[in-house]
């Protein structure tokens, strides 16, 4: 499998895994117009994308879902909840309603939804396998078992490392927002999300890709100086890497 972190941060989310030429999208929350832009600048085509599997109705998980699916004539899956709480597709016959354990089949792909603690009406993430897996885990206010049992096998893994506790402390976010972040249905920090990979991956991990970092409460060189701690580890060096909210990262294969 391939996979291109189209766009990862506060302002949007997109997650591009391909299998064989037949690909998904995880989010598609950047507009139809970026997803195709991005898309062709890692040298992939939209008519190839098969399905868009939706996480949480947030606007930053959502935003292009509707015309790129309508555009492309894309189904769009989703948790009960999440698609009655948001406008995933002015075309209700391409929303494909999910559980929050269930399995897809699709392309020689198996895509499971697990659930994970956001605010959000029914959020989810997904791991993607095909003999291999990569496991997408971004929106969660802390690594609850789900998480746990989904980080312990994955060969690939997108992992939320979102805010630096000093950074985000230090700032001029209000107090209600910080405390909200902070919780456990608001997102994961640096060491939090650090410690969850040194305790929980196995050395099958061979790629990881640092996700979602908060815009105004982290860097990218905090949140990889935070992974240091993956050398008190023998015989553990996975690839680490950081996305972008502006641009694509380089396609990772397993």
């Amino acid at each position: 499998m391939e996979l291109s972190v189209l766009a990862s941060g506060s302002s949007g989310n997109c997650f591009y895994i391909e299998n064989n030429e037949n690909a998904i999208l995880v989010d598609a929350g950047i507009s139809a117009k970026q997803i195709i832009s991005r898309l062709d600048a890692i040298g992939k085509n939209p008519l190839n994308i098969r399905g868009i599997f939706i996480t949480h109705e947030h606007s930053d998980h959502i935003r292009g879902a509707d015309v790129f699916a309508r555009k492309f004539n894309v189904p769009i899956f989703s948790t009960k909840k999440t698609a009655q709480n948001c406008l995933l597709c002015q075309d209700n016959d391409k929303i494909n309603t999910i559980g929050n354990n269930d399995t897809v089949k699709l392309c020689g792909m198996e895509i499971n939804s697990f659930s994970k603690s956001h605010r959000a009406a029914d959020p989810v993430s997904y791991n993607i396998s095909n003999g291999k897996k990569i496991s997408i885990i971004t929106d969660i206010g802390h690594a609850c078992q789900n998480v746990v049992d989904n980080v312990k096998d994955c060969d690939l893994l997108c992992l939320e490392s979102n805010y630096d506790r000093d950074m985000l402390t230090n700032g001029f976010y209000p107090y209600f927002l910080k405390k909200w972040i902070e919780s456990d249905i608001g997102h994961l920090s640096n060491r939090d999300s650090a410690l969850c990979v040194l305790e929980n991956a196995s050395t099958k991990l061979k790629h990881l890709i640092l996700s979602h970092l908060s815009k105004n409460n982290n860097t990218p060189e905090l949140a990889l100086d935070s992974f240091k701690i993956l050398k008190e580890r023998r015989c553990f060096s996975p690839k680490i890497s950081v996305s972008d909210k502006d641009r694509p990262t380089q396609i990772f294969k397993i």
